[in-house]
């Protein structure tokens, strides 16, 4: 039994690969198939069709952001969960990034997916107006109750548009460098800039520094 497990596996970490480095719309299964060196018999032997793979991948990158996304439990927040937060988001971003860039066809294509995008996309927001009015009772940001929801959902539409963005304004989109997107992360610790309170500004400063990438760089391929 242990071989079909991790042919499986093999599949959808292949999957990935081609999806991130091709777009999802370019790779067919018998692309995997023939990248895998594997028969097209084989594959569906695992999975009836792209969509099962897209579907599997999905479910690993929300199983991944659900778990960073929330409130440490038993404590305040700091700035270093800042920080923390930053760091995952972009990872899994990184990772997934084929998820955000064709996004729209995948949700027309499946919609089972489609649901259940809808219900991580309003637990998201739910667990980051959660985290922000952490931030807010920590005294690190000072916002009212409107400005936390407003805040979040710029956070949340800049995050899932940020890849797509890139696409349409670089010359080469098919190879999307990790700095790209690291600039996609830091537009969204800019939106809390006037929020800041004046005991938390230098070490948010310091967060500023690390994630900054300048535009020029996020934009083009620097040879």
């Amino acid at each position: 039994m242990a071989p079909r497990i991790k042919t499986r596996e093999r599949i959808v970490q292949n999957s990935l690969e081609l999806f991130n480095q091709q777009g999802e719309r370019s790779v067919s299964t018998n692309h995997i198939a023939a990248h895998m060196e594997i028969s097209p018999g084989n594959l569906y032997y695992h999975f009836p069709n792209k969509q099962a793979i897209i579907a599997v991948l999905f479910c690993e990158y929300e199983t991944l952001v659900d778990s960073f996304l929330r409130l440490p439990q038993g404590r305040t927040v700091t700035v270093e969960d800042k920080r923390y937060y930053l760091q995952e988001l972009l990872a899994a971003m990184w990772r997934y990034r084929f998820l955000h860039r064709d996004l729209e066809h995948l949700l027309d294509s499946d919609a089972e997916l489609a649901a259940r995008y809808r219900r991580f996309s309003q637990r998201c927001l739910i667990h980051g107006t959660a985290i922000y009015a952490g931030f807010v009772e920590a005294g690190i940001l000072r916002m009212d109750k409107v400005q936390i929801e407003s805040l979040t959902l710029n956070a949340w539409i800049i995050l899932t548009s940020w890849v797509r963005f890139l696409c349409t304004t670089r010359e080469n989109s098919a190879h999307l460098s990790e700095e790209a997107i690291k600039r996609g992360v830091y537009q969204v610790l800019v939106l809390e800039a006037g929020f800041v309170t004046d005991h938390a500004r230098e070490a948010v400063d310091a967060l500023y520094d690390e994630f900054y990438v300048p535009l020029a760089q996020a934009l083009e391929e620097v040879q």
